[in-house]
């Protein structure tokens, strides 16, 4: 199963996966930037307890350093191509089971204090419930969480929305997360030889999205549709793998409570837990 935050921050041999993925520490100009091991480690921490920015201990530096080396990472979308990297690394090495992939959501209860974003973003773009993947559901106030992972249970890729979407319609957008490139030539991968998932993806359209792709539909049928003789029942078990894979994710206290106000914060937090399990 994939790795999980460590309590002590990174490993010597997980430091070296990423360091070199991450942005110039010395800048061109200017003082000397606070060491991204450090700085690394302090997200780490925050994104294990789930606590406050200004509870970070003294030993990662000021709380103001990190979080603001966090969010300029962020919005300049560091977290995504160095999980890909890490993909396309162990795809290399075949690590990535292509032979079934899996997709499922989860509902994250979100706090009050993710209440209360800026009406009209930064670019002048209107802010609504279904952008900040804020909505209604019977747990309350929440955020949905839509995860791919490999045969193996490794996160391959995720979607947010609000707590009361349907997962039928995420289907096609979540089946584009994890495209691999190849580290020679040919065409990135994307589409693995089976795909299964709970009956909320019974619909019509998903089965046809499928089936045009030449993939092996593992996805058994409600109660209302008429029963499949060719289901592979046995290959359905392993579909809780994503649900393990769910499992480690909330063992980020961060994640298993939703406190950002923005979806892109909140999405980069699960990146990051991502890129853990990967390396």
């Amino acid at each position: 199963m994939p790795n999980t935050i460590s309590r002590n921050g990174l490993t010597v041999k997980q430091w070296k996966k990423i360091n070199s993925l991450l942005p110039a520490e010395k800048p061109k100009t200017g003082r000397l930037n606070r060491s991204h091991y450090v700085i690394i480690n302090g997200i780490l921490w925050i994104l294990r307890t789930g606590a406050p920015w200004r509870d970070l201990p003294e030993r990662f530096g000021p709380w103001q350093t990190v979080y603001s080396r966090f969010y300029r990472w962020t919005k300049q979308g560091i977290w995504q191509p160095i999980l890909e990297v890490l993909q396309q690394e162990a795809d290399a090495k075949h690590k990535i089971n292509w032979k079934l992939h899996m997709v499922d959501s989860t509902i994250i209860r979100v706090h009050q204090h993710a209440a209360g974003a800026r009406k009209i973003g930064p670019d002048g773009e209107l802010r609504t419930a279904d952008t900040l993947a804020l909505g209604r559901s019977k747990g309350g106030f929440t955020t949905k969480v839509h995860l791919k992972v490999d045969g193996n249970g490794k996160p391959l890729g995720h979607v947010l929305t609000s707590g009361q979407d349907h997962d039928a319609p995420i289907f096609e957008q979540l089946m584009q997360q994890g495209k691999v490139k190849r580290q020679g030539r040919g065409r990135p991968k994307l589409n693995p030889k089976a795909i299964a998932g709970d009956k909320g993806y019974a619909a019509k359209h998903i089965r046809d999205y499928v089936r045009s792709r030449h993939i092996k539909d593992v996805i058994p049928t409600k109660s209302n549709q008429q029963p499949r003789a060719n289901f592979d029942s046995k290959l359905y078990k392993k579909r809780n793998h994503v649900e393990r894979s769910f499992n480690l994710f909330k063992h980020a206290r961060r994640l298993a409570t939703r406190y950002d106000k923005l979806p892109e914060i909140f999405s980069a937090f699960w990146l990051i837990a991502s890129i853990i399990m990967w390396i």
